[in-house]
C-alpha cells in the first residue's frame, strides 16, 4: 500500500513497474490516470490549481486505500495525487490496484478513484477564459461513489 501527494509529475510506467517488481503473486494490474482537460462546460481552461490539506489528505487517501484492501483480495495498491498549478494534458492522479485476479483489480481500481474523488480534501481552481472559478463537488461523483456503498 502506498499513498503520495506531491507537486512533481510521475512516470506511469516506472510507478507500475515498481508496484509489481519481484511480486510473482500478482496476476493483474489495473490503473487509472486522471488528466487536466482544456474545457469545462462552455469554458476554456488554461490551467488548474489543486490545493490540499497536508496531512489530512494523505490520511484520507490511506483510509480509502485500506478500505479497498478490506473489500478485495489485493496484492498491492498505489495512489499518487498531484497538487499545484497544472496545465491541460498534465497528469493529476494515478490509482493502481494489483491482485492475483483481474476482476478484483478492476473493481478495486474503480473504487479507489470513485471514493478518492468524493472524500479526499482537494480544492480545484480553474483558470478559465471567463476568469478563475472554484470547482464545486459534482453530483455525478457522489453517485459514482455511492454505488460502492451497496456492498458495505
Amino acid at each position: 500500500m502506498a499513498v503520495r501527494v506531491q507537486r512533481e509529475d510521475f512516470d506511469i510506467g516506472a510507478e507500475l513497474a515498481a508496484l509489481t517488481r519481484d511480486r510473482h503473486d500478482i496476476g493483474a494490474v489495473t490503473s487509472f490516470v486522471g488528466l487536466v482537460r482544456d474545457i469545462a462546460g462552455d469554458s476554456k481552461i488554461g490551467a488548474m490549481t489543486l490545493e490540499h490539506y497536508p496531512g489530512m489528505t494523505e490520511k484520507e487517501l490511506a483510509r480509502v486505500e485500506a478500505e479497498a484492501h478490506a473489500r478485495w483480495q489485493l496484492s498491492a495498491t498505489l495512489i499518487v495525487h498531484r497538487y499545484g498549478r497544472l496545465e491541460p494534458g498534465d497528469r493529476i492522479v494515478l490509482c493502481a490496484a494489483a491482485s492475483p485476479h483481474r476482476e478484483q483489480a478492476f473493481e478495486a481500481c474503480h473504487f479507489l478513484i470513485d471514493w478518492l474523488k468524493t472524500s479526499a480534501p482537494f480544492w480545484k481552481l480553474e483558470d478559465t477564459d471567463k476568469g478563475p472559478q472554484w470547482v464545486d463537488a459534482k453530483t455525478t461523483d457522489d453517485a459514482a461513489a455511492a454505488r460502492w456503498n451497496k456492498s458495505q
